[in-house]
């Protein structure tokens, strides 16, 4: 998230938070796209990890990226340390510097891929005369925990405090991880249902798809998506897999219950942060801080930032957030973005979804997720393996993007974004393994070559 919310609309009853999300319905015609991915810096002269500080830092980055953009800064405690557009469009900071844009909402992946060119091309553009080149992978595969720069921003100052106490990988997730999501929208409750539900299932299915970080440390770790196996053990109130998604009844209230008792992180008080880890916002509601905060009643701003730092593998706010996959290239950007909407905006497509993961339950889907971060495409998917329920996804994708009929100039569909996802399933090999056979072949084992093989 680029900026933080300030709303100070206060808050009368719960059902205002429900009626929060369900804001978000929309016909069918007002559906957009929202691509976000992040990248990881390095100075190109040594493939060391890129400062804040600086006149080659993450700072001047921002500040050469605003002269091009025309874009207003999103300041904390005097730091620049994001750039909002006037079309919704950001550029904000992870917590290691990792540099992200959260695009703005589009009508289809023509403008998503177009969107994500531009943006690194002008990336590429201010950061070279400062040395930085951009990685396209889901962990960081040589700097450890201490070599990684920690961005100033204050939210992440109390994350950090707090990620110990509640999981063993939560600081490795803040600092060492890079993500492609995508936000999409719905019509209804029933619509929210189906694709929550659908997602859900197939989240760990998008993580094989998109596992693409073996290595840790500067050597391999074992696994095809580390970033994946972080998530199993970061903080287990607020992240995973939740098993009410599942039920016949998921509605939006059923989401705000669960909201409403996983414990805060911070409230927003006159531009600054306040811990608020001690209390879930449940208990902030019926008063919790009136002895700790001068203005210490509920608003609608608080609402907004409390969800937006829930972690589940699909996030419900006022659009829905696909977040299972490891951060890759360009052309992996638009693949994800594509493999959803493909899935999820096309109703025969997601018929076809539900029927295929009808008989996968909350067990089963666990499973998996547990499995997928270590065995990839050979995980089980029930009776399937991943590799072979991917084909079918690809193809219930590649049918529902045909059947959108969004063109481009040339004239094509948007189905052709997802060659990078059929030529993995048609190897057989995720992207990780392919980088795996590198290392242990032409590389000789040096992870050096990673920067110059897979940089942006």
């Amino acid at each position: 998230m680029a900026r933080d919310t300030t709303n100070d609309t206060p808050i009368d009853s719960i059902d205002q938070l429900v009626g929060n999300l369900q804001s978000g319905c929309k016909p069918k015609s007002e559906w957009r796209i929202g691509t976000e991915h992040e990248k990881f810096g390095f100075y190109s002269k040594d493939n060391s990890p890129v400062p804040y500080e600086g006149p080659n830092g993450i700072e001047a980055l921002l500040l050469g990226m605003q002269k091009k953009l025309g874009w207003d800064s999103i300041m904390d405690a005097g730091n620049i340390i994001g750039l909002a557009g006037q079309q919704g469009g950001a550029i904000s900071l992870e917590p290691g510097g990792q540099f992200e844009l959260s695009g703005a909402p589009l009508v289809n992946i023509h403008e998503t891929c177009c969107e994500s060119n531009q943006h690194l091309s002008l990336v590429r553009e201010v950061a070279e005369p400062l040395g930085i080149g951009f990685l396209g992978l889901g962990g960081s595969p040589k700097w450890t925990y201490e070599d990684t720069p920690k961005m100033p921003k204050s939210r992440y100052d109390i994350m950090r405090r707090y990620m110990p106490k509640v999981g063993s990988q939560g600081l490795d997730m803040m600092h060492r991880t890079c993500t492609i999501q995508v936000n999409l929208d719905f019509s209804d409750e029933r619509d929210m249902r189906r694709k929550m539900q659908v997602s859900t299932k197939l989240q760990p299915v998008a993580s094989a798809l998109f596992a693409n970080s073996p290595f840790t440390d500067g050597k391999p770790n074992g696994l095809l998506s580390w970033r994946s196996d972080i998530w199993r053990d970061t903080d287990n109130q607020r992240a995973g897999l939740l098993p009410f998604v599942f039920d016949a009844d998921f509605s939006f209230q059923r989401y705000v219950d669960w909201a409403l008792d996983v414990p805060m992180y911070f409230i927003l008080r006159d531009g600054k942060y306040i811990d608020c880890t001690h209390v879930t916002f449940r208990q902030f509601m019926n008063g919790a801080l009136k002895d700790e905060v001068n203005d210490s009643a509920a608003n609608m701003g608080d609402w907004e930032n409390h969800i937006g730092t829930l972690f589940p593998d699909v996030r419900l706010k006022r659009f829905i957030e696909m977040r299972g996959a490891d951060g890759g290239p360009w052309r992996r950007i638009c693949a994800l973005s594509a493999f959803w909407v493909g899935l999820l905006y096309d109703e025969t497509a997601l018929d076809a979804c539900e029927e295929l993961t009808k008989a996968l339950d909350y067990d089963a889907i666990n499973a998996m997720r547990d499995s997928v971060p270590r065995d990839g495409f050979a995980a089980k998917c029930g009776k399937q393996t991943v590799l072979q329920i991917s084909k079918e996804l690809l193809e219930i994708s590649r049918k529902g993007l045909v059947a959108r009929a969004q063109l481009s100039q040339e004239g094509h569909d948007e189905s052709h974004f997802l060659a990078p996802l059929e030529e993995s399933v048609a190897f057989g090999k995720t992207r990780a393994e392919e980088m795996l056979i590198k290392y242990n072949s032409v590389w000789d084992k040096d992870i050096e070559r990673i920067f110059e093989e897979y940089a942006f």
